[in-house]
């Protein structure tokens, strides 16, 4: 872990560098910090999937093409997740390539938070007036100049968590909204900006819609280990399930309205929990996890 630490440091220095020469020389930098991330993300990814033998079932990866550009929306249910979005993003030769959503104040902390904005990650408030230039910003480098990018939202904006989910039922029962099972409901507003203005980049292909989940001791679903837990626990599959599924979409065959945009992720979400359920019941009954097109869903 120390040795990773130290590349992590010296990574976000680099990152740090770059950024005043990312206005003169912005596809330069962005492969170059395409390159560093890569090194960073697939060393703690080598840590967590070698060093500490987390098995993470994967489905649905082998309909994903190699090197294609994506929206990728997932569930959340802790920081942990990332490492599932990775194998993913790893088996799809895109792992240099991920940009992920993260809170407008990383932007201040030294090092890291100059690092993140270097590589083009949205860095966002989530209050959507202040969010839009930001979004422009991320979205200018995709489609003007076609770099080629996962970029990733956990489209419900928190984590999961029991009080979150009452409150989800609570909004949803108000508002007449379906919700899946295992989910909160997911915002709609940052999703809507990603479709109408990646759209317009032809080299973005698809929408990937990802499912995570995570069981404890074979009895307890949705409970991941922590982070910490990730980096200095050795036997992290005698403890912990973890399994990821993505579905593609093609973008060109999503709804044009904001009406008919929200209600397909709506879909999404709903077709998730059913997932999510499925994952569940075969926990109850002591059956492994498998790539999900090899269940039933009945």
């Amino acid at each position: 872990m120390v040795p990773w630490l130290l590349h992590l440091l010296v990574a976000d220095i680099i990152l740090s560098a770059l950024l005043p020469i990312s206005a003169f020389l912005p596809d330069l930098c962005y492969d170059i910090s395409s390159a560093i991330a890569e090194s960073v993300w697939a060393g703690i990814q080598r840590i967590f999937t070698v060093s500490n033998h987390a098995q993470i079932v994967v489905s649905g990866v082998d309909k994903l093409p190699k090197g294609e550009s994506a929206i990728v929306i997932a569930n959340h249910v802790e920081w942990t997740d990332f490492y599932m979005i990775q194998e993913l993003a790893q088996r799809a030769g895109m792992l240099n390539r991920c940009r992920w959503f993260a809170k407008q104040q990383l932007k201040w902390v030294p090092f890291l938070g100059w690092g993140l904005w270097a590589m083009g990650m949205p860095l966002i408030s989530r209050n959507w007036t202040e969010d839009q230039k930001e979004m422009d910003r991320v979205f200018s480098g995709v489609v003007q100049k076609h770099w080629p990018i996962w970029l990733i939202a956990y489209s419900e904006g928190s984590r999961y968590t029991n009080w979150r989910r009452d409150e989800a039922e609570a909004w949803c029962r108000s508002h007449d909204k379906r919700l899946g099972k295992h989910v909160l409901y997911p915002r709609t507003k940052g999703f809507l900006a990603c479709v109408h203005n990646l759209r317009k980049a032809p080299h973005v292909k698809a929408v990937y819609d990802v499912t995570i989940a995570y069981a404890k001791h074979e009895k307890v679903f949705q409970q991941p280990p922590l982070f910490q837990e990730t980096v200095t626990i050795p036997d992290l599959d005698k403890e912990w399930r973890f399994f990821v599924h993505v579905d593609r979409y093609t973008l060109s065959d999503l709804p044009s309205t904001d009406e008919k945009l929200a209600r397909w992720l709506e879909d999404r979400w709903v077709e998730k929990g059913e997932r999510l359920e499925l994952l569940r019941q075969q926990l109850v009954k002591g059956l492994p996890w498998s790539d999900l097109g090899t269940l039933n869903y009945s």
